[in-house]
């Protein structure tokens, strides 16, 4: 089977200090990781150089445990964040709950508060038994 990739969003933060710009693009693949399931990619461009995080059933395992070890309902990536400074920065996160989600916090130094945006996982965990579909 092909992979499809879909566009969920697609957004932008203009710090006016240096009038840089951070930009978030989320899009939805049918196929993702050892498994081939469904799952959600952000990709994150700071000074014309891009990173992806991969939120596929493998990672998000791995992450949902940390989380649970550490007994946190959201668990900070930070292998696949930029967060060099306080006041600049791009957050992902995992949040666990009724729903997975994607989280993604965007801070410059013009802005008092970071934008934040969830956006549904498209496979749950079941403690016992792993992902289900």
């Amino acid at each position: 089977m092909t992979n499809i990739k879909t566009k969920i969003d697609e957004w932008e933060v203009r710090d006016l200090e240096d009038n840089g710009v951070l930009k978030i693009y989320v899009e939805q693949n049918t196929e993702m990781g050892n498994r081939g399931l469904p799952g959600i990619q952000v990709w994150y461009t700071i000074a014309g150089g891009t990173s992806i995080v991969n939120y596929e059933p493998n990672h998000v395992e791995k992450w949902a445990y940390q989380a649970q070890k550490a007994n946190e309902s959201e668990y900070l990536i930070t292998d696949n964040s930029w967060i060099y400074y306080e006041d600049t920065f791009i957050k992902n996160s995992l949040v666990i709950g009724d729903e997975l989600k994607a989280k993604i916090s965007v801070k410059v130094r013009s802005n008092k508060e970071p934008i934040t945006k969830e956006y549904k996982l498209p496979f749950t965990i079941d403690a016992n038994n792993g992902f289900i579909h």
